[in-house]
């Protein structure tokens, strides 16, 4: 299989400047993904989708591939995915090399463990026809119908639209598990995406640890 490691990397953070190339265990963010992606048994092509010249040189020298520069309108706060992966995925079909998966490794996960990402991607291939895309996941400490906001400074249950009385207090064991999306890996079908309006479809379920996704600089000191 035409198995493709896509990581994203645009150059307009604004939580932290030059984010994905930011210093991080004395290497640039972005190094860390591209590690991974070169290592894994399963991958044989290593992307980075950037609309930077700077990163493009960066991610060249730790031995990712730069192809394209991603063009502006792909590379602002407002685009989503399916932007950059559509163009990415375009991209290689019209120089004739046809991806079958595309692997999304966003570089704001920075402490990936190869095998978990190539059991990942064994466990997607052994359920390819029952499913669009696999996102990894972790499994939320507490139940979402315990979630508040604030709203004209007091505290209001998030779904107090939906539910009825009190149900922020009723006992976590009285609702389903809840599973929040952690950036570990996203697996994706072309032959799904490039024909539908959406990108993931039917998801398979990944479960991983609990793994840092730096947004704010005190991310950078953490470890796990």
């Amino acid at each position: 299989m035409n198995i493709v490691a896509v990581i994203p990397a645009r150059s307009g953070s604004k939580s932290i400047k030059d984010k994905n190339i930011i210093p991080y265990k004395g290497k640039p963010l972005i190094y860390h993904s591209i590690k991974t992606a070169i290592k894994s048994k399963y991958i044989n092509k290593v992307i980075v989708s950037t609309d930077s010249n700077k990163y493009k040189k960066i991610s060249i020298k730790f031995g990712a591939e730069v192809p394209f520069l991603r063009p502006k309108k792909y590379s602002s706060d407002n685009s989503v995915d399916r932007d950059y992966i559509l163009h990415a995925s375009k991209f290689l079909i019209k120089n004739k090399y046809y991806p079958d998966l595309i692997i999304l490794l966003r570089p704001s996960t920075p402490n990936r463990k190869t095998y978990i990402v190539d059991k990942g991607i064994n466990f997607f291939i052994k359920n390819l026809k029952k499913y669009d895309s696999m996102r990894s996941v972790s499994e939320f400490s507490q139940p979402v119908q315990k979630l508040f906001m604030i709203r004209n400074k007091q505290l209001k249950g998030f779904f107090n639209k939906s539910l009825r009385g009190e149900y922020h207090a009723y006992p976590r064991q009285k609702f389903q598990k809840t599973y929040l999306p952690n950036g570990y890996l996203d697996i994706l079908k072309p032959k799904f995406f490039l024909n539908k309006n959406k990108l993931y479809g039917k998801m398979c379920p990944f479960l991983t640890e609990e793994t840092l996704d730096i947004d704010h600089k005190e991310d950078l000191k953490r470890s796990f």
